[in-house]
């Protein structure tokens, strides 16, 4: 699944217990991270047991399923047996309160709550009588992730529990969380959906983890600007590819970081670790409205024409939901391009383990002072905002300021003889 996933979502079993797969048949999809993936069979033969259910969060490296494979055909005894242990439920489940204390839930065989359940009990303030009362659709009276969903639809928010000594205690010293005014038949809920969690758990790491700092620079891309203007109808019969700006910015914040590669590192605790390779994350918009980031691989060794076909790769497999494990892992540093909305600059948010990300604001044709032979002069000139977030842990002033101003000199002194 990739060095950096711990854990994947179950969401669909293409199988069941019984059932012949051939090797490299899919029989089971999950969640990882932010991409959905197909688990293919290793060998061909009989399900014999399957482990876990839709919507059971797995630790990587945990055994899903148990393939025969000299089986030929499905077995009522396999199934009963598969049956009677999925029933089994632990004698009692500790649920951490966002707010209070440990709470004690009973066993109930007609209720069975999954890690996944606890998990979205604790960020709605579910207390265990609610999740008691629920009625479970799955197997064996097994709780759903859509039962709770539909339960907090129709539930009175926000519901306040009752305070207890332990809680008054434990939240005195600690600003009290804003009420929500909610109107009944006039407001509405809409459900994050599972990407956009972790896309929230993210952020809220990163701010909570790095000082942020950020700094700012504007920059002059007329020539950049003529350049690509004049070539992209020509690269785009040569090599059958569009050529928009994010090769070339990917190429200057590249050669930017070959000259300071202190911006290239993570941190770990104590330990500053510098990264060899240079692999650039596109912060990239979805359909749906949520974030990925697709990774240029080795981009300081890749010319134009290379990282403009790696760059239009990767946008036409975020868009179609079509990206693989690998393409979105991996990047040592991250741009964003928030001039493709509309904004002018923008104070971007660290994509961790990183230490800096860099921010691309809409160009703009203002009237500029500029220095010529003749002394200085107003002209129409492409403007363009960069902004630096990055870590003030390891990195100060000085290298976030260099380097910004490197990025912002390679794009105005593009070389328009560039040829493709």
């Amino acid at each position: 699944m990739g060095e950096s996933i711990t854990e994947a979502t179950i969401i669909n079993w293409l199988k069941s217990v019984g059932n012949y797969v051939e090797a490299e048949e899919t029989i089971v999809e999950v969640a990882t991270d932010k991409v959905d993936n197909d688990v293919p069979s290793p060998v061909s033969g009989v399900i014999t047991e399957i482990r876990f259910q839709k919507d059971d969060v797995v630790e990587v490296g945990t055994v899903l399923a148990i393939i025969d494979s000299n089986g030929k055909q499905e077995t009522r005894d396999k199934k009963q047996d598969f049956v009677e242990k999925s029933s089994v439920t632990p004698s009692a489940v500790e649920v951490q309160q966002p707010s209070t204390h440990n709470l004690q839930l009973k066993s109930n065989p007609n209720a069975f709550i999954s890690p996944l359940i606890i998990s979205i009990a604790q960020k709605e303030n579910l207390s265990i009588e609610e999740l008691q009362s629920i009625p479970g659709s799955g197997a064996e009276g097994r709780l759903q992730k859509s039962d709770v969903f539909n339960y907090l639809k129709n539930r009175k928010y926000p519901i306040q529990s009752k305070p207890t000594t332990q809680n008054l205690q434990s939240t005195t010293s600690s600003y009290p969380k804003p009420k929500i005014n909610f109107i009944e038949g006039k407001d509405r809920i809409v459900e994050m959906d599972r990407m956009r969690k972790m896309i929230a758990d993210h952020m809220v790491y990163s701010k909570q983890t790095s000082p942020h700092v950020t700094s700012y620079i504007e920059v002059d891309v007329t020539n950049l600007v003529n350049w690509r203007n004049a070539n992209k109808d020509p690269f785009q019969e040569k090599y059958n590819e569009k050529l928009t700006f994010t090769p070339v910015f990917v190429q200057a914040v590249a050669k930017a970081i070959v000259d300071f590669p202190m911006i290239n590192v993570s941190v770990d605790e104590k330990n500053i670790i510098v990264h060899n390779d240079i692999n650039i994350g596109m912060a990239t918009a979805l359909p749906s409205g949520n974030l990925i980031v697709p990774v240029v691989k080795n981009a300081n060794e890749k010319d134009l024409v290379a990282l403009a076909k790696d760059i239009n790769s990767l946008a036409e497999a975020s868009r179609n939901n079509q990206l693989k494990p690998e393409q979105i892992q991996g990047s040592t540093f991250t741009i964003s391009n928030v001039g493709t909305f509309g904004s002018l600059m923008g104070t971007p948010i660290i994509n961790q383990p990183e230490v800096a990300i860099l921010a691309l604001g809409i160009i703009k044709k203002r009237p500029e002072v500029i220095e010529t032979a003749n002394g200085d002069e107003i002209a129409i000139r492409s403007m363009m905002y960069l902004s630096l977030s990055f870590d003030h842990r390891v990195v100060d002033g000085f290298l976030g300021g260099s380097f910004l101003r490197k990025v912002g000199d390679y794009l105005e002194q593009f070389d328009t003889n560039t040829t493709i």
